[in-house]
Formats: structure tokens, C-alpha cells, sequence
């Protein structure tokens, strides 16, 4: 699904959850936060897969190979992940998937679909260091430009505690 497939099927109302995928344990308590809201509240879940560029030069076919067998994995996840959200919010996710850096990424899609009400972001449970997504939209260069909410979900809590939050 595309970003204008993706922003057209919701409502201007419903409120939308946006969630960053990537392979850590912080995104499943951001995601499991994110569906049990949107069920209680009779929301949405959005994902959102951003795929980094491919710094290989020397050959292109090659550079070309890579990029795909990375946009068939984000799919493939976004896929495994949509599943996921049916089963614990009753509805489907609208999947954005992209290509650049993360957060620039994510800033540009908030800025342009005004139909994702809250930002949903799970924190490392190591107590130093909350994660690079985290630091990076507290910090002065997110901070100014995040457009919606955030809420941030920490990474020690169990499936249960999420629930009783939610």
C-alpha cells in the first residue's frame, strides 16, 4: 500500500497510532501500547518501515540486488507485523514503507499525513542510553520539528503491564 493509499483509508477522526518498525524488543512493547489503544479507542495502528540507503558504489547490479532483497524484507516484515496488529486491535495498519534516513523519514511523514494523531516509540530498557530514534526527537533537532504527540513506552514492561496501561 502507498502513503496516499495508506492516508486515504482513514478517517479524519479516527486517531492514528504511528509506530517506527524495526528488529528491537523496544518496537513490540511500542507496538502492542499502540494496538491496544487503537482498540480501546477505536483507532488505528500505522507503521512505518524506513529502508536506509545502500552505500555500496563499486558495482551497480550489485547496489540495485541489495536494495531490492531490502525492500522485499521490509516488506515481508510490515506483512508479519500487519498480522500482529489485526489480531490485538481487530483492525488492519496502513504500512508506509520508505526509503532514506530514519528520522528524516519519519518527521516527512508526519509533516505530510495529518491523519496520524500520536507517535509511538518503545524505550531501551538499558537505563542509559533510551535508543537512537528516542535521543534523536527529544533532542533540539527532533524536539523542534515533531508535529504530533509522543508517547514513549518503556522497554522493562511486560505484555501484561501494557495491557493493564492501556
Amino acid at each position: 500500500m502507498s502513503d496516499d493509499e495508506a492516508s486515504t483509508q482513514m478517517s479524519e477522526h479516527e486517531r492514528v497510532f504511528l509506530v517506527v518498525v524495526d528488529e528491537t524488543d523496544e518496537m513490540r512493547n511500542a507496538l502492542r501500547f499502540a494496538c491496544r489503544r487503537a482498540e480501546h479507542t477505536n483507532g488505528r495502528v500505522a507503521l512505518l518501515y524506513v529502508i536506509e540507503p545502500v552505500e555500496f558504489q563499486h558495482w551497480i547490479g550489485v547496489g540495485r540486488v541489495m536494495e531490492e532483497e531490502a525492500r522485499q524484507e521490509a516488506e515481508q516484515r510490515v506483512q508479519s507485523l500487519a498480522n500482529e496488529v489485526y489480531k490485538l486491535s481487530g483492525t488492519l495498519p496502513a504500512i508506509y514503507i520508505r526509503e532514506g534516513n530514519g528520522p528524516e523519514e519519519l518527521l516527512r511523514l508526519l509533516d505530510e499525513d495529518h491523519t496520524i494523531s500520536l507517535l509511538v516509540l518503545g524505550m531501551a530498557s538499558d537505563n542509559s542510553d533510551p535508543g537512537p530514534l528516542v535521543s534523536y526527537l527529544t533532542g533540539n533537532m527532533g524536539r523542534n520539528n515533531l508535529s504530533v504527540p509522543l508517547t514513549l513506552v518503556p522497554g522493562q514492561l511486560t505484555e501484561e503491564q501494557i495491557d493493564r496501561l492501556t
